[in-house]
């Protein structure tokens, strides 16, 4: 199964890039990770941010393949245990071809990526930064990758 990831965001620090790829990498055979990052668009005045959020919701939406099974990273979304995230990474590989997950912007997610989402996946009631919910996507599902294969990287 191919998963994509798609964030809001680009020119990101060396770090999470570096974050990124090494979670990405690790992925082998059966479940293959890519990222498209949206372009961020300028919010210099508090005029400019229903055009920009607007604009990246259309970005977002023109990423998605009609056949792709949608996963917003939003806070209200479910909330996974690493255990629980490995049988829904499961449940997707034997049901799913194509796999889009979905970071928004600094304001979030458009009402319109939201209905378009078949779930929604939380990391949590903090609000965390974008470049850093990449590395820490990438990583979960390496780790219920592994807890599915058994992989020695998830200890109990």
């Amino acid at each position: 199964m191919h998963i994509h990831l798609i964030a809001v965001g680009h020119k990101m620090p060396a770090w999470v890039s570096t974050g990124f790829n090494e979670y990405q990498n690790r992925l082998k055979g059966d479940l293959t990770l890519s990222l498209s990052e949206i372009p961020l668009q300028k919010r210099s005045k508090a005029s400019q941010l229903a055009s920009a959020r607007a604009k990246e919701s259309d970005q977002v939406m023109s990423a998605l393949a009609s056949a792709d099974y949608v996963v917003s990273l939003d806070i209200p979304g479910k909330v996974h245990s690493s255990e629980s995230l490995a049988s829904r990474l499961a449940f997707w590989q034997e049901n799913v071809r194509e796999l889009a997950l979905v970071i928004g912007g600094p304001e979030g997610l458009s009402d319109e990526v939201k209905k378009r989402a078949d779930e929604s996946w939380s990391l949590g009631k903090l609000t965390l930064p974008h470049p850093l919910v990449r590395i820490i996507v990438a990583e979960a599902l390496y780790r219920a990758w592994s807890i599915n294969h058994n992989h020695p990287y998830h200890r109990a």
